[in-house]
């Protein structure tokens, strides 16, 4: 399967705008690694639960994988799938499949055999590392299995081996090759540029099946630099690492971010919010991204009297517009403590962000601007800008896009607009000032006979009540209005339960309008969540629809 190029994106005169802007460098992963282990050689770089890495050590070990990798027959342009859990191998690993010139295929633990089996596919991988058995999953068996049935894939690496391997698998210990820095460079070879595909990204599948996205190196660096303006990062900060490094925002804030700007970056590969507390003070973690529900959740343990948070420069909340409710919240918990606002995609890292320079009170009522030299417009269906205050499409231009959303020419061409803007399916407005707020997404409106209904108002004010925790709103379909709109609500611990009629007085004292008002209500333990804490709405889309057949069934008989 061809790839697309970066002059398939972007035009000659862009990339050189980009370079001399200085959006993008001749710099790739590994000369990174180089230079931070040749001035700080043993610094550690990299932290989990039970490992570290200096950077020295990541460089020496990058190098013995790669020429590992070479002699497997793995080079230039393969595509590498990496599924493992938030540990320091996944910088080895990741890095020495782009030193080699090949194209890493991350993909977050919780997927299983179908989705696994789909994205390896896609994706055309050679080549495989995994964990052993994790949180009681034989990922390796589950990836032989893969092997088994695919025409490509033929080697599987285990990573933190339990037991025997399964058929032809290899260890990642015996794929190592160490040699004098000479020979392992003359045996890798040159690899391949910052403007080559780099990594194939999945979305994390909020809506079906998720689209693989193609980056360079510079595309995704991009954004860790322009991040770390917006943070005033430094070398002296330690990233709090929540979010799976096998996803666009661990992959950056957790690798990325902190390598450029030659800082350390701690993983935390199972979450537990008392736990992610207790790491925050023990390695004196600076920095967080996340989904708005990793820190909910260290909100709702979070005791002064226990907890030390003092080392938190900022927290920046992802994936999900935030409460203003809960932004406030979270600043009076921990007051020296920065909390930030967010909204990116895989397809283009970050689409605007409040920064560390912002009015605080911008991540109250936003989701931030566009990054510099970076460009965001609020476009109608066809793609013509809005003026300001309308809601609509919100889209990106910039040094950040992925190349192509891989196997899928036509879609990729779909969502960009006449101008070059790629849009995003999400709605939003955006303000005189160029703050953008998003309101929902495109498909998660609710029709109700004929009247478009954003649920994100809605949301929000019930995320105000001291006794919800958590809340979605999504449709339900209706044979005479088409849609109406349904609730999913999550309670606070020992909070009595909401009723519908407590929501409809709720929602019309605070002048909601009556269409907007839920007209069915599930209390639920839990809302369904990506890896990366983004709400599964077309599941709970799926869940109604399919309790409301089963009641309409139960009428029947």
């Amino acid at each position: 399967m061809a790839l697309a190029t970066v002059h398939d994106r972007y035009t000659d005169e862009q990339i050189a705008e980009f370079h001399e802007q200085g959006l993008w460098t001749d710099d790739t992963l590994f000369s990174l690694i180089e230079k931070q282990a040749d001035s700080q050689p043993d610094k550690v770089f990299g932290t989990d639960g039970t490992s570290s890495l200096t950077y020295h050590e990541l460089r020496e070990r990058v190098l013995a994988l790669a020429v590992g990798l070479r002699r497997r027959g793995i080079g230039p342009g393969d595509r590498v799938a990496v599924q493992l859990p938030s540990w320091t191998e996944f910088f080895v690993i990741s890095a020495a499949i782009a030193r080699i010139g090949a194209i890493v295929v991350p993909i977050m633990p919780i997927y299983r055999r179908e989705e696994v089996a789909y994205m390896v596919q896609k994706a055309g991988a050679k080549a495989a590392f995994t964990a052993s058995n994790y949180r009681g999953f034989d990922h390796a068996k589950m990836f032989h299995d893969v092997a088994t049935g695919s025409g490509l894939l033929d080697t599987v690496v285990v990573v933190r081996r339990e037991g025997e391997l399964h058929g032809d698998s290899v260890d990642l210990d015996d794929l190592m090759v160490s040699l004098p820095r000479a020979e392992a460079d003359a045996e890798i070879g040159e690899g391949v540029g910052a403007d080559e595909p780099f990594v194939i990204v999945f979305s994390s599948g909020t809506t079906s099946r998720p689209k693989g996205c193609l980056h360079t190196f510079n595309t995704m660096a991009c954004g860790a630099r322009l991040l770390g303006k917006g943070w005033n990062y430094t070398d002296q900060d330690v990233q709090f690492g929540p979010s799976p490094v096998t996803h666009t925002t661990g992959l950056v804030t957790s690798f990325l971010l902190p390598l450029t700007h030659g800082a350390a970056s701690h993983l935390m590969e199972r979450w537990e919010p008392k736990e992610g507390l207790a790491r925050i003070a023990k390695f004196k973690c600076t920095a967080c991204v996340s989904a708005t529900t990793f820190l909910q959740m260290v909100l709702d343990v979070y005791d002064p009297e226990v907890h030390d948070a003092t080392s938190m420069r900022f927290w920046t909340s992802a994936g999900a517009p935030i409460p203003a409710s809960f932004v406030e919240a979270a600043r009076t918990a921990i007051p020296n403590m920065a909390v930030l606002s967010l909204y990116g995609r895989t397809e283009n890292i970050t689409t605007t962000m409040c920064t560390l320079d912002d009015d605080p009170a911008r991540s109250l009522t936003s989701d931030g601007k566009a990054l510099p030299m970076q460009e965001v417009a609020v476009v109608d269906q066809f793609g013509e800008e809005l003026p300001r205050g309308e809601e609509g499409d919100i889209a990106y231009r910039g040094a950040m896009n992925c190349l192509e959303y891989i196997g899928q020419p036509e879609e990729t061409a779909a969502n960009y607009t006449a101008a070059g803007f790629h849009k995003s399916g999400d709605l939003g407005r955006m303000d005189d000032d160029g703050y953008v707020r998003v309101t929902g997404r495109l498909k998660d409106i609710v029709i109700r006979g004929g009247m478009n209904i954003s649920v994100r108002a809605v949301e929000d004010s019930l995320s105000a009540r001291p006794d919800v925790n958590q809340v979605a709103l999504v449709a339900m379909p209706d044979p005479h209005l088409g849609e109406r709109v349904c609730c999913y609500l999550v309670m606070h611990e020992g909070n009595p339960v909401l009723t519908l009629e407590q929501i409809r007085e709720h929602l019309l004292g605070e002048g909601m309008a009556i269409q907007k008002v839920p007209e069915r209500l599930e209390i639920i333990d839990a809302l369904p969540t990506t890896a990366t804490g983004k709400i599964q709405k077309h599941v709970l889309r799926a869940d109604i629809a399919a309790k409301l057949e089963a009641d309409q069934t139960d009428e029947a008989v």
